[in-house]
């Protein structure tokens, strides 16, 4: 029951991605910004063109024809005649015929993400923007088809039977370096930047709407930066303020585990099975930090038995992990009640879901946040992301890759408030594990133009869960946020607690339940 229930629901989480596993014992304690797995879950492989040309192609996931192409632009801008990379697109083109003097480039997260990768979900989520306007999808330089910078660890079987006290991070991290054929410190959120101005300029639209989703939100809000005069309207989606370092996200995480506890206590139905489920959580916690429990237990995929060795590390990353879906979110109170009683295939079949690290290219993650977050750091802020246990063992973790990542610091001007009047829309979802709603208010500091709408019952990724995805449609046909509305924002969009490994709960007869209840129990 319990493998055939998280077979069905890996499924519909992430179909495509079950493949080779980069570094996945690492990133469950990166800093990680990304799209959720939900709805971001099919894997793309356009047709190659030529440079600086395009040519129709199909991506998959999408039975309509698409354009595909690349361009090539310097590995390092200080050096125009140096070696080349190439940064690839596709072009989703409008359902309705227009002059195309506009289009939206929609940006992924992570960092190291691949937008053409998901872009059945953009898809899906800009369906009415699309009637419209052509919407871009574009490779950010190390990640996807753009000289992907990734480092290729063990399977899935060895994941789940490694120990991760016995990760040499300094040394892991030094053979991904030797592998790579790129200069690492040409990675950055800034160079990329150059990347998408040239691509609009390239495809001669001369003005783009943006979308940017979790750390895509950063690259939007440089793009408000330094090309002003290429946009005309900007969505932020899950925000990452310039002001902040990811590396705070340590705190954000630990204030969602409390907030999906409160919402189970809440419940009627999720607090009579799970009473305890803040101790049942510290328990397992406790006996974690003793030391890992090895057990033989059903391989999530294939329902084979296999070595199961749940470290500390793999069960906070697990839960993690599965913060960021409404689908999954649903699945923790169950897993966790679970494994206080000793039965971790349930937490195991929440690693199986996250597992393949969402798509993240951990070589240009390492870029970004070494050079961008890392090297921010003050000592109160030190000593704030270490009041967690994320914010302490990413410090950790990061304290000895950036070493051998040695990426030069942004200048500190890259940490200011963006100034702007551009009409910007910032969505933030109540529950993100990732980024809270305080991050959009801090965003927002200098916005003259914009409106930040907090959804009460979505995660990470507003747009996806919700009717985020009408506003960003409406602000593309208006151009402005006058207009904007967040009252459908407030429809509870949340699914019940998963019970029992079956979902359905046997209720006595005389106990009045809410149609509601109901309902989402027999789903």
């Amino acid at each position: 029951m319990l493998h055939g229930m998280y077979s069905q629901l890996r499924a519909r989480v992430a179909p495509a991605l079950w493949r080779k596993k980069p570094l996945a014992t690492a990133f469950i304690l990166s800093a990680g910004l990304l799209i959720p797995s939900a709805q971001a879950d099919t894997s793309a492989n356009p047709t190659h063109a030529k440079p600086n040309n395009q040519q129709a192609c199909y991506v998959d996931g999408l039975s309509e024809q698409m354009q595909c192409g690349f361009i090539l632009v310097p590995e390092n801008y200080a050096k125009p005649d140096g070696k080349q990379i190439e940064i690839h697109y596709v072009v989703m083109p409008a359902i309705k015929p227009s002059d195309k003097v506009e289009a939206l480039l929609a940006i992924a997260g992570g960092p190291g993400q691949s937008a053409i990768e998901n872009a059945q979900g953009f898809d899906r989520m800009l369906s009415k923007v699309r009637q419209t306007q052509d919407v871009i999808l574009i490779d950010q330089r190390g990640t996807g088809q753009s000289n992907q910078l990734q480092c290729i660890g063990d399977g899935f079987d060895s994941a789940l039977a490694v120990n991760e006290s016995d990760f040499d991070t300094r040394l892991e991290t030094q053979k991904c370096l030797d592998t790579l054929d790129a200069d690492v410190t040409q990675y950055g959120s800034l160079s990329a930047l150059k990347d998408f101005e040239t691509v609009r300029q390239h495809l001669g639209y001369q003005k783009l709407h943006l979308y940017g989703v979790s750390y895509g939100t950063r690259m939007a809000q440089l793009y408000m930066r330094h090309y002003p005069q290429s946009l005309v309207t900007v969505t932020l989606d899950g925000v990452v303020p310039m002001q902040q370092s990811v590396l705070a996200i340590g705190n954000a995480i630990a204030r969602a585990f409390d907030l999906l506890i409160e919402d189970c206590t809440n419940n009627r139905l999720c607090h009579g099975q799970f009473p305890q489920l803040r101790s049942d959580l510290e328990k397992v916690d406790a006996e974690l930090t003793q030391g890992p429990k090895i057990s033989q237990v059903p391989d999530p995929l294939t329902g084979e038995m296999t070595q199961l060795t749940l470290t500390r590390s793999k069960f906070k990353g697990a839960l993690r992990m599965a913060l960021y879906s409404p689908s999954t979110r649903s699945l923790m109170p169950h897993a966790i009640h679970q494994a206080a009683k000793g039965n971790y295939q349930p937490i195991t079949g929440l690693y199986a879901m996250g597992i393949d690290n969402a798509g993240i290219a951990m070589g240009m993650h390492a870029s970004v946040v070494c050079g961008e977050d890392w090297q921010r750091l003050t000592p109160e802020l030190r000593a704030k992301t270490s009041e967690s246990y994320f914010g302490k063992e990413m410090l950790k973790t990061f304290a000895e890759s950036c070493a051998v990542w040695n990426m030069p610091a942004v200048d500190a001007s890259f940490s200011e408030p963006i100034s702007s009047d551009i009409p910007t829309l910032l969505l933030s979802g109540e529950l993100d594990p990732a980024t809270p709603p305080s991050w959009g208010e801090l965003a927002m500091e200098k916005l003259s133009n914009a409106k930040h709408f907090i959804a009460p019952y979505a995660t990470h990724g507003v747009a996806y869960q919700s009717c985020g995805n009408d506003l960003i449609a409406q602000l593309v046909e208006q151009g402005s946020v006058a207009e904007l509305d967040a009252e459908c924002l407030n429809e509870d969009i949340r699914r019940n607690f998963y019970l029992n490994a079956s979902t359905v709960e046997a209720i006595p007869s005389d106990t009045p339940v809410k149609l509601n209840e109901q309902t989402a129990l027999n789903k």
